[in-house]
Order: structure tokens, then sequence, then C-alpha cells
């Protein structure tokens, strides 16, 4: 559809009051913008076009859909294009009323949710002459409210992944209006069903292709594990015997416990051979019973395995095992959107970081975790969202230090070059007053060298930035952090410390 009933509102002052109310699609409201500043979490385009009188906002995204925010935190699509969306609050002026609905409910109970809405609009003020009016300027067909609720939930439906608003300071997500979508796991597994469909129907093609694809042999493989048949276990063993190609993975684990399932000692051989590639497999797959082991054993490794690290419920599995697959596939914004969504939930409750052995602990690896996968999907805010607070949950001067140097790092990457200056200086606070025994000898190990590095990289940055005084400053401590280092320490990072040195007098 076009965007021609938008020109019209536009053009004729007397069809824009009237979409201003009763319909609430209020042009002028547009300059007023949002209630906070918001972006997509693609990085999309967002353009405001009209508002409502409860602050909530309708913007124009790249492709035409048409995203609405209201002034709670939650946001949908509502429409493919501005017109589809002013269809929509037409010919359902109490549309946020139905987000829930479907046509699933049947025509009975929409039509009821509908009239008793409108009854009690009319109440207050008419809507049926006003309506009829505007739909015969702009050019609309009437509409059933069913065929109107059936649309909403299906643009509805597009909010994610590529449409997820966020607060553009915090970086938090917006919730999502109407329906829950499909489970994370349904989208980054649906090719690995394909191919598993393909391999168990004898299709020769299919099984080279997927076994020499190291993205769809750890698909297909995932797919196994939740789909499991009697008669997979040839195609298991050709899968388990590529997988060696990527040293030791969980798919590796999770292929030889599915072929160790099935408890056939004549695949003790070829177990034992696979744990046998490397060192990595050697580790990872200790525990593989020995030549002459029974039926009885192998079957019992493997469940063991598959109880304490896999099974066969897909919700069970962590968040990260389908981004990771995800981010493999190229459905960026599927993986992005479900970290920021684990992320801002930790935000929100940090108990979920407790550890049960231990309730007054916490456990902050998931958060640098976090900050590690937004690093490799190119999301540095993001990234630097879980490293803040990553940083600011660690207790010992060690951690401390540690985390505020990477959190400087990332910093200086996206351009906040003062930011980081200030976590470095945090850094060398800690290094000067730990409070504890943890740094007792960074001078002589790998964290002394890697913070002496980080204010050099920051002295070149805030150089290069025009920035000639704060780069003086920066080098001096950069060079009396190098002077602490052992001669071993020191030595990889001397090369930079006087290109460093160098590139200051330049710019003096």
């Amino acid at each position: 559809m076009t965007d021609h009933a938008l020109w019209l509102l536009r053009q004729d002052r007397r069809l824009a009051e009237l979409a201003a109310f009763p319909f609430d699609f209020d042009l002028d409201r547009a300059a007023h913008g949002h209630v906070e500043e918001v972006r997509l979490a693609s990085g999309g385009s967002l353009e405001t076009v009209a508002g409502d009188d409860t602050g909530g906002t309708y913007f124009v995204c790249a492709d035409g859909s048409v995203l609405y925010a209201d002034s709670e935190g939650a946001a949908g699509i509502i429409g493919s294009s501005v017109d589809e969306a002013l269809e929509l609050v037409i010919g359902l002026p109490g549309w946020r009323g139905y987000t829930r609905l479907s046509p699933d409910d049947g025509e009975e109970k929409i039509l009821a949710c509908v009239a008793e809405t409108e009854d009690e609009i009319r109440e207050y003020y008419g809507i049926d002459e006003e309506r009829a009016e505007l739909r015969a300027a702009l050019g609309f067909p009437k509409r059933s409210p069913v065929e109107l609720v059936g649309r909403l939930r299906a643009a509805l439906l597009r909010t994610e992944p590529e449409f997820v608003l966020l607060n553009a300071d915090e970086g938090c997500a917006y919730d999502r209006i109407g329906p829950a979508g499909p489970p994370l796991w349904e989208p980054v597994l649906a090719a690995g069903r394909a191919d598993l469909a393909r391999l168990r129907e004898g299709d020769r093609t299919a099984w080279r292709e997927v076994a020499e694809d190291p993205v769809r042999r750890r698909i297909t493989l995932r797919a196994a594990q939740f789909d499991r048949a009697e008669g997979d276990l040839e195609l298991l063993r050709h899968l388990l015997r590529h997988e060696t190609r990527s040293s030791m993975t969980d798919e590796l684990r999770l292929a030889a416990v599915l072929v160790g399932l099935r408890g056939d000692t004549a695949d003790l051989p070829l177990l034992l051979e696979v744990r046998e590639t490397d060192f990595d497999t050697a580790c990872g797959l200790g525990g593989i019973p020995e030549p002459g082991a029974s039926a009885d054993d192998l079957k019992q490794w493997a469940r063991a395995l598959d109880e304490s690290m896999f099974g066969t419920d897909p919700m069970g599995e962590p968040v990260s095992t389908w981004t990771d697959l995800a981010r493999d596939q190229g459905m960026t914004d599927l993986a992005r959107v479900a970290l920021i969504r684990e992320l801002d939930d930790i935000f929100l409750d940090q108990s979920r970081l407790r550890r049960p052995e231990a309730p007054r602990t916490l456990t902050t690896a998931p958060l640098s975790g976090l900050a590690r996968d937004f690093e490799e999907l190119g999301d540095l805010p993001q990234a630097l969202r879980a490293q803040h607070l990553y940083a600011a949950l660690q207790e010992t001067a060690w951690d401390q230090a540690s985390a505020r140097r990477t959190l400087a790092r990332l910093e200086r990457e996206a351009g906040r070059l003062s930011q980081a200056a200030d976590s470095l200086a945090a850094v060398r606070d800690a290094l000067a007053a730990p409070g504890d025994g943890s740094l007792r000898c960074w001078q002589q190990v790998n964290l002394g060298r890697f913070i002496a590095e980080e204010h050099y990289r920051l002295t070149l940055a805030l150089a290069a930035a025009g920035r000639p005084e704060e780069a003086r400053v920066l080098l001096t401590a950069a060079d009396a952090i190098l002077g602490e280092l052992s001669e071993n320490a020191a030595n990889g990072i001397r090369e930079l410390a006087e290109r460093t040195a160098a590139r200051v007098r330049e710019v003096n």
C-alpha cells in the first residue's frame, strides 16, 4: 500500500482534524516528538508522523511500516504503511484494547469486544458519521472488525526482531504490544529441522553438504537433540565424524551423546577415535567407556551427560545456545534482541545472578558473556551497558581493575573518550589503594601489561581527536604504570609506548 492517505491529511485541515478527533491520530503532535528519545535496536530509521492524547507516538520505519509506541514503555508494528495504520485506527478506534485478540477467538467474541468498546466511546462523542466521512475522503473500503483484528495481529507479530524500540539513553527495550512471537529456538532451528528431514529421507547431496558446512551441521545436530528417532544412528555417526573438524564444541559432545544413547558397543572405537582428535577433545570427552565396556556402561555414560547438559526440551537450553546459533546463521537482529531482553531482565532483577548454592553471592559471568556477545555483534552501546553493570558488581580489587580496563577499551572504541579516561582513572585508583591483597603481583602479569597498553591506546585516541593536553596527562600516567612493570611484562608494549610518545610530541 501507499501513504496517499497521509498526504491527503497533510493537505486537508478538516481531514486532519477528524483523524485527530475522534480517532486520536494527531499530525500536530508529531512536532513534539515522543515522551523520550528512542531508537530502533536494528539501527533503522524512524520518522515521527503523529501522536495521540495518551502520549503515544506513531513512527514510520525505513520500510514504511508504522510503529506505535505508548508512553508506558511498550511498542508494536500496527501496519505495513501509514495508510494501513490509518485504516486500523479509523476502523477500530478502540484498537489498543484488541491487541491480544486473534481471528482464532472467533467472530462472535471479536464483534462483542468491539461493540462494547465503541458503545463506551459513543457515550462521550460520535464516531460513526466521522468514520464514514473519513473513510470516504481517504478512499478506504469498509472492512469488518474481524478482518481488521486479523491485520492488527499479523502486524504486531512482525515487531520482533526488526522493529524493537529502545530507550536511546538507557538502551533498554520497550515491551512488546500484543501477542508474543514464537520462542527463540523455533526460527533458529528451522533450517536444521529441514536439513534433518532431508538426511532422514536419504538425500545424499544433503548428507554431503550438511556434513561439510559447520553451521548447518551444528544446527542439524541440535534439531536431532529435540527430535530423536530410532533410525538416526547412521546419520548421527556421519555428523559426529565431521564435527571433529571443529574440535571440541558442545555439538561434538552432543553428537557423541546421541550416538552413545543407542548403546551399540560397536560405536566405542568411533567414540574413542573422536575423543583423541586433539588435546581439547581428549579433555572434553573424558569418561567415554574404554574398549570392552558393556552396552549398559555406554548408555549410562551418555544418559548422565544428556541429563546434565542436553535433554529434549529446547526451552531448557540457555539463551546463549540460541543466540550463538542465530548469529552464526546471520540472524543478527534476532540474536541482538534476545540478548537485549536478557540484559534488561538482569537490570530489573539482579537476583537472577544469585548462585543457588550460595544465595548471597552473585555470579557476574553472564554479564561479561553478554558484553562479549554484543561486541561480536558490533553493538557497542549494549556491550557497554553489560560491562558497566559487570564492573559495578565486582568485589575484589583485581576484578575491579580488570573490568574497568575492559570498560575503558569499549568506551574508547565507541568514541567515548572522556568516559574511557574516567574508567582508567578508576583502574589507577584500584592499583594505588586496592583494599585487599588480590593485586599484589599486578606488575608481573598480563593484567599490568593490558592496563598500560590501554592507557597508551587511549592516549593515541585523544591525540587523534585533537585533545593534546589530555593526551599528555594520560601519557604521563601510562609511563608511570610502564615503569612499575616487570621486564617481561613491559617488553611487549615498549614499541607502543615509544610510538605514543612520538605522536603526542607531534600534536603539541
